[in-house]
């Protein structure tokens, strides 16, 4: 246990390796604050990680004796942080219980770390605020805006989109059999067809194939398990007939849905089944008790007719002096940049995209590559 201010201790522990009081005290200070009901800030989203991957740690804060903190991370070797989930996670915070603060510098020394790298950081965290290097937009689905529903609202707000993917669904039924939806579908079988489908996905169109990952297929395999009041692995299916045509797998808490991994069959691809599948996801959601649906930072049409509104994330390298933190962020601060650069400008984004997918068609018609540029598209 180290003392980073009075008061207030620090203890470490590994993700996976949590006690279950230490986690009741995590889910409550989730409960209290609306900022930390996302899933992906849930102790099991951290544990998931620790089994799969290995080098996640919680540093625990501690006032008078009773745990009020928790920052989920992974930890290199050289003494370099970064948020839990880098890369796969759309929230991170340190999720603590109202009215605590911290000192940033001395919560890095007490974690043994030189530099914390943060890309999807809730607004409300104030004490790593002059270590932010930019905000992003992060599109939100409210799933009761207002007084109606949210195939009211999306009706009156985008009638066009919402009828023409109503009709592409009736059409959709009439060619290949009775549509049916899936809210939390238990057959393992179709979490691995999904898997297939993302990759094919990811290597049409340039980007890294994340399930080439087996760390990453064995996390979607393990959160699927997952059946708990603040997480929950859920896999929704479409089906046409007997045939799935979309599937989605995310994580859940009592009351936010994160859209995670969306794919369809291509051979579908006229029929819009990834509108179709956000559209029933979003209805039987709001029925179970879900009240916003998280659809993560990143420019995509889709997202901007689907939202109700946006948060705001940041990102950026929380450091402390250190010759490893300088050189880490000397190196990965001109990465992001011009990632964000290219992201935030159509005359630039549409060209990338362009030539990305024509490697992709390269890739798929002959040697499979799973490199990218372009790492953040989902």
């Amino acid at each position: 246990m180290r003392s980073i201010s009075n008061g207030m201790h620090i203890t470490i522990h590994r993700a996976e390796h949590l006690d279950a009081s230490l986690s009741r005290a995590w889910h409550k200070a989730m409960d209290e604050s609306p900022d930390y009901a996302n899933p992906f800030l849930a102790p099991e989203f951290a544990a998931g990680i620790g089994e799969c991957r290995g080098g996640a740690r919680v540093a625990v804060l501690h006032e008078n004796g009773e745990p009020v903190g928790f920052l989920p991370y992974e930890r290199n070797s050289f003494g370099v942080g970064r948020a839990i989930g880098l890369g796969l996670s759309d929230c991170q915070a340190l999720v603590h219980r109202p009215g605590i603060t911290w000192d940033t510098e001395q919560l890095l020394r007490a974690c043994g770390l030189s530099v914390f790298e943060f890309d999807h950081l809730v607004e409300e965290q104030k004490p790593f605020g002059r270590y932010v290097t930019g905000t992003f937009p992060s599109p939100v689905l409210d799933l009761k805006p207002g007084d109606g529903d949210y195939a009211q609202w999306l009706r009156a707000a985008y009638p066009g989109i919402a009828k023409t993917t109503l009709k592409k669904e009736r059409r959709l039924g009439r060619d290949l059999g009775e549509m049916r939806f899936v809210f939390d579908e238990r057959d393992p079988r179709m979490l691995r067809t999904l898997m297939r489908w993302k990759s094919a996905q990811y290597r049409r169109t340039g980007r890294m194939d994340r399930f080439a990952r087996p760390w990453i297929v064995d996390l979607a395999d393990h959160l699927f398990q997952v059946r708990e009041e603040h997480f929950t692995g859920v896999l929704s299916v479409v089906y046409a007939g007997d045939r799935p045509v979309a599937a989605h797998f995310g994580p859940r808490s009592r009351t936010v849905l994160a859209a995670w991994f969306t794919a369809y069959d291509p051979e579908f691809r006229y029929y819009s089944p990834g509108l179709i599948m956000h559209l029933r996801m979003a209805e039987a959601a709001a029925r179970d008790g879900v009240r916003l649906m998280d659809m993560g930072r990143g420019d995509k049409e889709y997202k901007d007719w689907l939202k109700t509104r946006e948060l705001r994330v940041a990102e950026g390298f929380a450091t402390r002096p250190h010759p490893v933190a300088t050189a880490h962020r000397l190196w990965r601060r001109p990465v992001r940049g011009l990632r964000n650069t290219v992201l935030a400008h159509p005359t630039l984004r549409e060209p990338a995209d362009r030539l990305l997918k024509t490697v992709g068609s390269l890739r798929t018609s002959g040697r499979t590559d799973s490199g990218s540029a372009v790492p953040r598209a989902r």
